[in-house]
C-alpha cells in the first residue's frame, strides 16, 4: 500500500516525471526497504532531488538515465537508511554557491565539508558502513563510510555520484573505497581526500591499476548501480551479500599510471659473492622484461664505502625488470618483479644464486645490438624451449621498436604506400578493450569497374554499416584498385599484411582476432582473399558477392560465412553461393575437423540484404584464429605466396594453383600431397615437442627422422618474413621427396 500510495503522490505533485522517478526507485529497491521505507520517507527524498534538478545549473542538463540512478536514490550501499537529504542540501548548497559546473561542486564539497560536519579517517568508528549520521555522531568514519558521506553530499546538490570500490587488493591486504562522480563523464574522487589539482589523482591509482590485472573477481573494481545490472558490488563486509546492484568498472583504472616504487624509481645495487659475504665488483645491466638493455653501471668493493652504489631508475609501469651482472667472462642474472622495489631502496644480489645466462642468448643480444646492415647472419646455436621463448620475446621488441616510427606514421596518416601501391582507410575504435588487446574487424565496401569517384562513395557509404563489440577497431580500407578485382589484385595481401602488423603494434590488436568482412565487390574480395590469407584471420564474412574462379581448399582452418539474398540473381550469386558451401560440405566430409563454416541465405530478399548480415558479427567475435593447425590444406591462387601456416615454398618453385596438403599426429608429419615437391617446415613447440625426434612421411617414405633445433636464425627469419609474434617459427626444417 505504502508503494501505491508514493507512485500517487509522485505522479499527482511531479507529473510524469515523478511517476516514472517513482517506479525507479520502487522497481529496484531492496525488498527490506520496500517493506520498511514509508511513503512520507520517500516523497520527502524525491522532492529534494526534484528540487535540486531544478536549482542547480549542472544538475539541469543531467540525462534522466542518469539522474534517477545516481542522484535519485537514498543510499549507496546497505547502510541504514538516514533521512540525510535535508540536511545536507542546507549545508552542500551554501558550500557549492559560486560552482559552475558538476566537477568543482564536487571539489567543493571534498574540501569542506568534512571540515564542517567534522567526520575524518579514523579505524576506531564502529563499523565500515556508517550512514552519515552515525559517522557524524562518533566524528569517525574510514573510507566507505566516507565515500557514503561524500555520494550523499553530490547527489543532495544533483551531482550524479557512486562508490566505487575494490574488495580485495591483489598485491596487498586490505580493500578501499572511493567515489565517482559525472560531468559529461565519470572521474573519481578519494572521499576526504581534496586535490587542488582535480579529479582522477587517488593515492591508490597505481594500487587499482595493478590489481585489476588479477582474474580473481575479488580484484576487480565495482561502481554501485541502483539500477539492477545482473551484477553485484561486492561487501567486504558481508561476503554473502548480493543486495547491491553493481558495475565492474575496472577498464577505466587499467589504463592509470603504475608507479614502480612507493618512494621513487631509484633502486640501488650490491653484489656479493654469497649471502652476507663480501662485496664483488662486477658491471651491472638493467634489462627490460623484453630483455632491452636500459642502463649500465658497476658495482664497488673493497675499500668503496658500503653506500658506494649504482643506482638505476626503473621503467615506468613494468612489472619486472632483469638485473645482470658481468665477471670473469661470465653473465649471471635474476628477474625481479617491480613489486619487490617497491619495499626497498637497496638490493642485495649473491653470485652463487644468480641464472647464467646462455650462450644463444648473448649471441642474439649482440647480434641485434649491431645497425642492421652489419648484421650479416643470425646467430644459428641449438636452444632450449624456455631460450626459445625468451628468444622470440627479443626479436618481436627489436622489430617493434625498428618499426615504431613508420607504423605510427601510416597509422597517423591512415595510409600506407608499398612501392607505387597505396592502401587507405577509414577506422572507429569501439569501447575500451580488456586487457587494452582491441580485436580488428577490416570491412570491403563493394563497386568495382567504376571511376575512382563512384568507388570513393562506395567506400564511404559501406563505412560505418555495422556496429561491432566493445574493445573493436573497424578498419575500412578504400580499394587499392578501380578494376572489377578490386580486392584482390596481388597487391591487396602486402597492404592487409603491413596494415595488421601496425596496428597490431601501435594499437593493441590481438593477432589472433583479426575478422574480414566484405560485401558485394568486397564480398568477391573475401571469397578469394580468405583461402589465400587464411593463415592471418580468425573468421570471414562474405556478403552478396562472387567467388569466380576460386575454390575453398585453403579454407581448412578458417571459419567461413556466407550471406546472399534469395532473389541476388546477377551473376548467378545466389545459385553460386549454394554451390560453394556444397563443396565446403563435401571437403568437411572427408576432413570433419576442418572447414567450418555457415550458409545463410535471405528468401526474397536482393542484393541489398537489408544490414541482416550484421548477424553475423556476434557469430564471429568468440571466435580465434588457429596459429598453428595440426592439418594444412594449401592451394596456391593465380597470386602465390611462399608461406602458408607452418609451410614454406621457395620463391621460385612456387606455382599458381599447386596444392600441398600436410598433417601433424604426434611427432610425425605426413606430406599428403603432392606426390613429389619440396617444403620448408616451419616448426614450433605448439605445433609438436621439438625436444622430441621429427618424422617426416613423403609418398610412403621416411625423408626425415631426428631431432630439429630451435635457433634464434629461425626466429628472426620467420619475423623477416611476416611480423606476426604469435606464429614465429622456432626451426626451420628444409624437406624434398
Amino acid at each position: 500500500m505504502e508503494s501505491e500510495k508514493f507512485v500517487a503522490q509522485a505522479a499527482e505533485k511531479y507529473g510524469d516525471v515523478g511517476r516514472r522517478a517513482a517506479y525507479f526507485l520502487l522497481d529496484n529497491m531492496p525488498a527490506s526497504d520496500r517493506a520498511t521505507l514509508g511513503c512520507e520517507f520517500l516523497m520527502e527524498n524525491l522532492a529534494l532531488a526534484l528540487a535540486a534538478r531544478e536549482q542547480f545549473a549542472w544538475a539541469k542538463n543531467v540525462p534522466e538515465r542518469i539522474f534517477f540512478n545516481d542522484v535519485l536514490p537514498y543510499a549507496s550501499l546497505d547502510e541504514p537508511r538516514d533521512p540525510w537529504r535535508a540536511d545536507f542540501f542546507k549545508l552542500a548548497s551554501g558550500i557549492v554557491r559560486d560552482c559552475t559546473n558538476a566537477t568543482d561542486a564536487a571539489q567543493a564539497l571534498n574540501r569542506e565539508l568534512f571540515k564542517q560536519i567534522k567526520v575524518h579517517y579514523n579505524l576506531a568508528r564502529k563499523r565500515n558502513n556508517q550512514s552519515p549520521a552515525e559517522s557524524i555522531e562518533q566524528g569517525k568514519a574510514t573510507c566507505t563510510g566516507l565515500a557514503i558521506i561524500l555520494v550523499d553530499a553530490c547527489r543532495a546538490v544533483g551531482v550524479p555520484a557512486r562508490i566505487v570500490g575494490v574488495p580485495q587488493w591483489a598485491q596487498k591486504d586490505g580493500n578501499h573505497t572511493w567515489v565517482e562522480i559525472w560531468d559529461g563523464d565519470w572521474s573519481f574522487t578519494g572521499a576526504d581526500e581534496y586535490d587542488l589539482k582535480g579529479l582522477n589523482r587517488g593515492w591508490f591509482n597505481s594500487d587499482a591499476a595493478i590489481t585489476v590485472r588479477s582474474a580473481n573477481p575479488l580484484n576487480q573494481i565495482y561502481a554501485t548501480s541502483w539500477r539492477r545490472t545482473g551484477d553485484y558490488f561486492p561487501l567486504a563486509w558481508d561476503w554473502n551479500s548480493r543486495e547491491v546492484a553493481g558495475v565492474n568498472v575496472s577498464a577505466r583504472y587499467a589504463a592509470l599510471e603504475v608507479k614502480t616504487n612507493t618512494t621513487g624509481t631509484i633502486v640501488h645495487v650490491r653484489l656479493r659473492q654469497q649471502d652476507a659475504g663480501e662485496r664483488l665488483a662486477a658491471d651491472v645491466e638493467l634489462r627490460s622484461a623484453e630483455d632491452a638493455l636500459l642502463a649500465r653501471d658497476h658495482t664497488r668493493a673493497g675499500t668503496a664505502d658500503m653506500n658506494d652504489m649504482p643506482d638505476f631508475t626503473l621503467p615506468e609501469n613494468a612489472a619486472s625488470v632483469t638485473f645482470r651482472f658481468l665477471r670473469d667472462g661470465e653473465a649471471r642474472e635474476k628477474v625481479v618483479p617491480c613489486a619487490v622495489c617497491m619495499a626497498t631502496h637497496t638490493l642485495d644480489f649473491a653470485w652463487s644464486d644468480l641464472t647464467p645466462v646462455a650462450a644463444p642468448i648473448l649471441a642474439a643480444e649482440a647480434w641485434l645490438a649491431r645497425p642492421v646492415a652489419e648484421r650479416g647472419a643470425a646467430p644459428a646455436q641449438a636452444c632450449s624451449r624456455a631460450e626459445a621463448a625468451r628468444l622470440q620475446s627479443l626479436a618481436w621488441a627489436e622489430v617493434q621498436k625498428r618499426r615504431t616510427e613508420s607504423a605510427a606514421a601510416e597509422l597517423a596518416a591512415q595510409e600506407i604506400v608499398l612501392g607505387d601501391k597505396t592502401l587507405k582507410w577509414l577506422e572507429k575504435t569501439f569501447g575500451d578493450a580488456p586487457g587494452g588487446k582491441h580485436s580488428l574487424w577490416i570491412t570491403l565496401h563493394g563497386g568495382g569497374q567504376a571511376t575512382a569517384e563512384e568507388n570513393d562513395r562506395n567506400w564511404k557509404g559501406y563505412y560505418g554499416r555495422y556496429e561491432f563489440p566493445p574493445g573493436s577497431i573497424n578498419v575500412a580500407p578504400r580499394a587499392p584498385a578501380n578494376t572489377w578485382d578490386m580486392w584482390h589484385v596481388a597487391w591487396v595481401d602486402d597492404l592487409f599484411d603491413r596494415l595488421i602488423a601496425d596496428l597490431v603494434m601501435q594499437r593493441g590488436v590481438d593477432p589472433n582476432r583479426v575478422y574480414l568482412i566484405g560485401y558485394s565487390a568486397g564480398g568477391d574480395g573475401v571469397y578469394q582473399l580468405a583461402p589465400r590469407m587464411s593463415d592471418r584471420f580468425a573468421a570471414a564474412a562474405m556478403c552478396a558477392g562472387h567467388p569466380n574462379q576460386v575454390t575453398p581448399e585453403g579454407l581448412r582452418n578458417l571459419p567461413f560465412f556466407l550471406y546472399m539474398g534469395g532473389e541476388d540473381a546477377a551473376y548467378n550469386r545466389n545459385v553460386i553461393v549454394r554451390e560453394f558451401s556444397a563443396k565446403m560440405d563435401a571437403l568437411q566430409a572427408n576432413d570433419p575437423a576442418g572447414y567450418p563454416h555457415r550458409l545463410t541465405v535471405f528468401p526474397g530478399l536482393p542484393h541489398n540484404m537489408q544490414n541482416r548480415e550484421a548477424e553475423v558479427i556476434p557469430r564471429m567475435t568468440p571466435l580465434s584464429r588457429v596459429t598453428w593447425p595440426k592439418r594444412v590444406v594449401w592451394k596456391q591462387d593465380d597470386v602465390t605466396h611462399t608461406r602458408f601456416y607452418w609451410l614454406e615454398r621457395p620463391p621460385d618453385a612456387v606455382k599458381p594453383y599447386e596444392i600441398y596438403a600436410v598433417q601433424v599426429d604426434g611427432q610425425v608429419i605426413t606430406i599428403e600431397a603432392p606426390a613429389t615437391g619440396n617444403l620448408t617446415l616451419r616448426l614450433a613447440d605448439e605445433l609438436l615437442d621439438m625436444d622430441q625426434p621429427v618424422r617426416v612421411l613423403a609418398a610412403g617414405k621416411t625423408v626425415f627422422n631426428g631431432k630439429v633445433p630451435r635457433s634464434f636464425a629461425a626466429i628472426a627469419q620467420s619475423l623477416r618474413e611476416r611480423e606476426d609474434p604469435n606464429t614465429i617459427a622456432t626451426a626451420l626444417l628444409p624437406v624434398s621427396w
